[in-house]
C-alpha cells in the first residue's frame, strides 16, 4: 500500500519534501486547511519561518486538528522550523524547548556529518539558521548532537530534526519516517 503523507504548505520548504517522499515511492498531499489531514499515513512539518508558520495555523484553524492527529498516534517529521512549531512553546507536540537560530544567522549555516541513533553510518546534515534543543523532557530520546546541543529527538511518533536532509540528498530519515508510517498502520489495521 501506497502510503499517503501530508506537508505542511503554508510557508517553508514544503516542495523539496514532496519531490523526495515521491522518489521514495509515497503518495504526497500538500496540508493548508485541516480537512487536508484526513486519511494521513504520515506528515512532515516542514523547514521554514516559525512565526509565518504558527500564523498560518491559527488563520487556518490548524493547531488543535495538529495535536489530535499526534494523539492518535499518527507519525511526524519536523524540520528546522517544524522543530520550532512542534515543541512546548507552540504546538506542545513533543516534550522540548527549543532556541530559535541557536547557530546563528543564515552566514553561519553549515553542513555535518552527525552521528544519528538508529544508522550504522553518519547522517550528512545541512543546518541553516537552525535551531537546538534546549531542554527535553524524560520522555524525549535524543537521536543526535552538534557540540553537545541536542539537534534531533523523538517521542512517541514525533520525530524533530534541526536540519534539512531534503536539501543535501540524505533520503535515509525519510525512508526510516517511511517505515515508521507503515509500522502505524499495520497496528491501526490489527
Amino acid at each position: 500500500m501506497t502510503p499517503l503523507i501530508g506537508i505542511l504548505a503554508l510557508q517553508g520548504g514544503f516542495d523539496a519534501h514532496a519531490k523526495m517522499l515521491r522518489e521514495l515511492g509515497a503518495e504526497v498531499r500538500l496540508v493548508r486547511v485541516p480537512e487536508d489531514l484526513e486519511g494521513l499515513d504520515g506528515l512532515v512539518l516542514p523547514g521554514g519561518e516559525s512565526t509565518t508558520m504558527m500564523l498560518g495555523i491559527a488563520r487556518e484553524g490548524l493547531a488543535e486538528p495538529l495535536r489530535e492527529l499526534v494523539a492518535r498516534g499518527t507519525p511526524v517529521l519536523g524540520t528546522c522550523a517544524g522543530l520550532i512549531i512542534s515543541g512546548r512553546d507552540h504546538l506542545g507536540l513533543i516534550d522540548i524547548r527549543v532556541k530559535r537560530n541557536a547557530f546563528g544567522r543564515q552566514v553561519r549555516s553549515f553542513e555535518a556529518d552527525l552521528d544519528f541513533v538508529g544508522f550504522d553510518e553518519p547522517v550528512h546534515a545541512v543546518f541553516i539558521r537552525a535551531p537546538w534543543i534546549e531542554e527535553a523532557g524524560p520522555g524525549v530520546e535524543v537521536l543526535a548532537e552538534v557540540d553537545g546541543r541536542p539537534v534531533a529527538a523523538r517521542q512517541g511518533a514525533v520525530t524533530v530534526i534541526a536540519f534539512h536532509p531534503e536539501l543535501s540528498g540524505e533520503k535515509r530519515l525519510h525512508a526510516a519516517f517511511l517505515e515508521q508510517c507503515a509500522a502505524a498502520g499495520r497496528r491501526a489495521d490489527a
